[in-house]
């Protein structure tokens, strides 16, 4: 055993772990011992998910010489064959194959699992790997549901897992140092963040039910939601616009900025919220809104208040504070146009505005996606100090794989479930259309039964074999 490695402490870890035993879908899992990494071991990981967000974990994995992609998974073959070609031709050795993650975790090789799925499943396969004794990075929002997120919490804390919530502003180097700024006292007390998500999105139109496409295994998609028939727009991306498997654009692109507000603003669950929107301008398959107006209030400690807002807009728009423009980050980027981009592509400039503005007492401070900040000084509004610089969500990841320090991930699953409680709660107060009141101790709406079903998503209910557990 390396020098390094604490003998004490990792004999304590396995005792304490060896003995735990789960049972996913009729699947039981014995817990491994823990791995200790050497300077020379490699992480295997298997990425689940590769149709879109996925492969952007392929490629920042297939970076790092101490990581090896030791499988891929996903319920549509067509995807799955294609992305083994591709980084087989990258030069890299071809993962092994799954359609089923549970057949994948029964395999006590594989280190961490890396979920890149549609949202209706984050919970649940995040769960399963941690009762296989897999670390997990799983992607945002955590959670479909308010319910289900506080399971994968009281999961990760009963398996003692790594697992990293793929908010990746959070490693952002001058996303960072803007929050240390802030902390600091730069613009004074902060009493007010917003986030902005400003993102060109047309219409999904109609689409027509269908037989399910060769190589797609629809139970294993569908999962723990309800099964409906097969449409193009409840597959691939716009199930991120129906309720059943999506949460709309703030729990899409938005749950990023949402994510920094809350952490800029320094607050965890808030005391009131209120959410007014709608679905604007098309006629078509949506059924999330594609305009959203939210406001959370916060009662702190001290007795002060603090308010946190956030807008999705989906269509022409300004730009705030410079964000997204040419002198902050912006730029001609077609590609911005995300599921538009096909039926638009002449239309080019600077057209979304992602990021996030905090008020202060002596001035106000705006960061651009997840790499730069700005900040503007008194009464005069004099330009203060500004920084540009990336991160890394997954190199973090992995680093606290090796060292077993949850303590310093950037993205932990605990920060991940705050922020995605105030989604869901933005949410369920836009279904019911009113005003909630939320006790941030209990953890639970107050006096409003049909907003507390919505985030227990209590109607849907779960299909059996594809259940999140009530005791994980």
């Amino acid at each position: 055993m390396p020098d390094e490695i604490n003998r004490r402490e990792f004999l304590r870890t396995t005792a304490r772990r060896g003995a735990g035993i789960a049972a996913l879908g009729g699947i039981t899992f014995l817990a491994h011992p823990e791995r200790v990494f050497g300077a020379s071991d490699r992480v295997r990981v298997a990425v689940v998910g590769l149709h879109g967000q996925g492969w952007s974990h392929v490629e920042e994995y297939c970076q790092m010489k101490d990581v090896e992609l030791a499988a891929f998974c996903d319920v549509d073959e067509n995807v799955l064959d294609r992305r083994l070609d591709e980084v087989e031709k990258m030069g890299i050795k071809r993962p092994a194959r799954f359609v089923d993650l549970r057949k994948l975790l029964e395999d006590k090789s594989i280190d961490a699992i890396s979920i890149a799925t549609p949202n209706h499943w984050h919970s649940l396969q995040a769960i399963w790997g941690c009762q296989a004794g897999k670390d997990v990075y799983v992607e945002k929002p955590l959670s479909h549901n308010w319910w289900e997120g506080r399971q994968l919490l009281r999961a990760v804390q009963k398996y003692d897992r790594i697992v990293q919530h793929g908010t990746n502003s959070r490693s952002g180097e001058a996303i960072r140092e803007g929050m240390q700024k802030m902390r600091e006292g730069l613009i004074g007390d902060v009493y007010l963040s917003r986030g902005l998500c400003y993102k060109w999105r047309d219409t999904i139109g109609h689409a027509p039910e269908e037989p399910v496409p060769a190589g797609v295994h629809y139970d294993l998609w569908t999962g723990p939601a309800p099964m409906k028939p097969f449409t193009k727009n409840r597959f691939h991306y716009n199930w991120h616009w129906i309720w059943d498997t999506g949460n709309g654009d703030i729990g899409n692109q938005g749950i990023h900025e949402l994510d920094v507000a809350r952490w800029g603003l320094d607050v965890k669950l808030p005391n009131k919220v209120t959410a007014l929107g709608g679905h604007f301008m098309f006629d078509d398959d949506q059924q999330t809104p594609n305009t959203l107006n939210v406001a959370w209030q916060f009662d702190m400690p001290d007795g002060k208040r603090r308010m946190m807002e956030f807008e999705v807009r989906h269509w022409i728009s300004n730009h705030e504070a410079d964000i997204g423009s040419p002198a902050f980050g912006g730029g001609s980027v077609p590609a911005a146009l995300g599921n538009a981009a096909e039926a638009s592509p002449k239309r080019k400039g600077p057209l979304n505005t992602i990021g996030n503005i905090f008020y202060g007492s002596n001035g106000y401070l705006a960061m651009n996606g997840y790499d730069s900040y700005k900040c503007w000084l008194g009464k005069e509004q004099e330009p203060g100090p500004h920084a540009q610089a990336g991160g890394n969500n997954w190199r973090n990841f992995i680093d606290c794989v090796k060292s077993r320090k949850k303590e310093e991930l950037n993205a932990p699953v605990e920060e991940g479930y705050l922020s995605t409680t105030l989604l869901h709660l933005a949410n369920a107060s836009y279904r019911v259309g009113r005003m909630l009141n939320f006790d941030p101790e209990k953890q639970e709406v107050i006096g409003d039964e049909e907003a507390d079903r919505i985030l227990r998503d209590a109607d849907r209910g779960y299909r059996a074999t594809y259940v999140v557990p009530e005791e994980v």
